[in-house]
């Protein structure tokens, strides 16, 4: 029987040159595969091919691996504005979109509240939101601190709704339960009100009420 001749590490193919744009990728697929808790440089380097240490000139924490991950979610996201749709629609569908697209990646989701994505789409975000409360009529500083208000909203829901569509978040009914077992005496205005008035309304239907209580006051009210 024929033995294989060993290969020279010459021989071999050269690996792909390592970039931000490799290691996103990469690092999309461990998340995917394995879960948010296993995303770690070790182990994006090991789907790589490559040590650690490589990755460090690239991403120089799990923070930073995060944020561009986010970064690059927003891709998919249509970030244009052609100013002729009603602003508060536009940034409705906008704000909808960017929690539908957290909650499909459940496992970022949660990581959107912590980091400040980096990247161009992050950016491209940032840029059409802005011109959106601009044209809303607030001024630069309410725009900038709206934003902030608006995505932290936006990544809350997503991680809310990304944890019952996964099963590990809490149910609604749970929460009925907990209100309906309320004593009258001790807590008579919520056994008053009832458990259906917390619980009614569709999930959307929830969202835009608090994305239009948020804008009511973002729109109102300056800092």
């Amino acid at each position: 029987m024929a033995t294989r001749a060993p290969t020279s590490r010459r021989e071999r193919p050269a690996k792909p040159a390592l970039s931000r744009e490799a290691i996103v990728e990469a690092a999309l697929r461990v998340l995917e595969r394995d879960g948010a808790e296993k995303l770690t440089i070790r182990r994006v380097a090991d789907e790589l091919d490559t040590g650690p240490a490589s990755l460090y000139v690239y991403v120089k924490n799990v923070t930073v691996l995060h944020a561009l991950l986010v970064d690059g979610l927003l891709a998919d996201l249509d970030l244009t504005w052609d100013g002729d749709e009603p602003w508060r629609e536009r940034l409705h569908r906008l704000i909808a979109d960017y929690i539908g697209l957290l909650t499909v990646h459940g496992n970022l989701a949660r990581s959107a509240m912590f980091v400040w994505p980096e990247g161009p789409h992050y950016l491209s975000l940032i840029d059409v939101l802005l011109r959106l409360l601009r044209t809303a009529g607030l001024d630069e500083k309410s725009a900038a601190w709206g934003i902030d208000l608006l995505l932290q909203h936006a990544s809350i829901t997503a991680a809310e709704w990304a944890a019952r569509s996964s099963g590990t978040g809490q149910e609604i009914g749970e929460l009925a339960a907990a209100l309906a077992s309320a004593d009258p005496e001790r807590h008579s205005t919520l056994a008053a009100f009832g458990t259906a008035t917390f619980t009614q309304g569709t999930p959307e239907e929830r969202h835009r009420w608090a994305l239009d209580t948020l804008l009511e006051g973002i729109t109102h009210r300056r800092p």
